[in-house]
């Protein structure tokens, strides 16, 4: 069973929370996410006509705290926050994602065909000395099912 999830701000950004009401810390997008309606969308899994679909999810235990910015083939960066995911449908073929924080940056090539759906995991963990990052092609049946309970932070294309 998943926690609900917590509806946008009223600027229609999203916070992930952690630690109680005297002592929370949140961790929010710097733009608006994409509605409920597009978020179920999202959650079908479906495949873009004549395009690659890239989920970016972003779910592990020991990561709780940092905004990371992700970047197609050097595009527009996107925030993801902890507890969250990405749709990207991108050009057929190979295709660089980039993740940067402040204290580091990563990347993977993501190979795929037109109407195929690949799921990237970012990984990450948060310490008190510093943070790491890196992202994986995940296993779709787990990435899929670790999305189902996030938040759609981002729809890209």
């Amino acid at each position: 069973m998943n926690k609900p999830l917590r509806p946008a701000n009223t600027d229609g950004t999203y916070c992930y929370s952690v630690g109680k009401s005297l002592r929370r810390n949140e961790t929010c997008t710097t733009a608006p996410i994409p509605t409920m309606q597009a978020e179920a969308d999202a959650k079908r899994f479906e495949p873009s006509p004549g395009l690659l679909t890239v989920y970016v999810v972003r779910k592990r235990w020991g990561d709780a705290k940092n905004v990371v910015r992700l970047t197609p083939n050097q595009g527009s960066a996107v925030t993801i926050v902890p507890e969250s995911f990405v749709r990207l449908r991108l050009t057929p073929g190979t295709n660089k994602l980039a993740a940067a924080w402040d204290e580091g940056n990563t990347a993977l090539e993501v190979t795929g065909k037109a109407g195929e759906v690949v799921f990237v995991e970012l990984i990450g963990s948060v310490w008190s000395w510093g943070s790491s990052y890196r992202l994986e092609q995940g296993s779709a049946a787990a990435s899929r099912e670790r999305a189902l309970g996030l938040r759609l932070v981002a729809d890209i294309g």
